[in-house]
């Protein structure tokens, strides 16, 4: 059953519209796990629909930590300054920079890791595959999957969000599509630090 509180409850955990989180509930039967999920695979159908739209407006975030030796600054693109100007996006777009500031990603996304990089990975771990007893099949899969692995902790789009580890920064992103009903995108990030 769907109550108040929990539409309450749900909207607060995921920022999303009242409307879509009632409906959300009410397709998953009342359990908020499940709606969690589907509010998830509607964000990513949102930002798909919306990914070829116009960047005119967005914010630039900075975060630096305690200790005043690592920074992150990070600008986070959007279709209208509207949306730019709504206390929750620059809010989101702060959270980015902290995570950044922890994290030290080096790539954007999948598709700005070098060949060279992804050359290193497979070096790195091709020893260790090949010392397994496992089919050649087996081991040419273990060792995709140790690369991507190994690259995703080095890639922000990918990263678990360090608030919370069940959304990566990506699906935070795709949130935010469906959230503020715009094209979000993360433009460019810098971190720096004090060795």
């Amino acid at each position: 059953m769907v109550t108040t509180d929990s539409i309450k409850a749900l909207r607060e955990k995921t920022g999303v519209s009242v409307m879509q989180c009632k409906k959300a509930l009410e397709e998953a039967g009342g359990d908020m796990e499940k709606a969690t999920i589907l509010l998830h695979k509607l964000s990513s159908a949102a930002a798909e629909k919306k990914a070829g739209r116009e960047l005119g407006a967005g914010t630039v975030a900075n975060y630096t930590h305690t200790n005043g030796t690592v920074g992150a600054m990070v600008e986070l693109l959007c279709e209208t300054d509207f949306v730019a100007k709504n206390e929750e996006f620059k809010a989101l777009a702060y959270d980015i920079a902290m995570h950044i500031a922890a994290t030290n990603p080096a790539y954007l996304s999948m598709d700005d890791v070098t060949e060279e990089e992804r050359t290193k990975a497979q070096e790195a771990f091709k020893k260790e595959v090949e010392e397994s007893d496992k089919q050649e099949d087996i081991k040419e899969k273990m060792l995709e999957g140790k690369i991507t692995n190994y690259l995703k902790e080095k890639v922000l789009l990918e990263q678990p969000f360090i608030k919370d580890p069940n959304v990566t920064i990506g699906g935070l992103v795709d949130g935010a599509v469906q959230k503020f009903g715009e094209k979000t995108q993360i433009g460019r990030f810098a971190r720096f630090s004090i060795d």
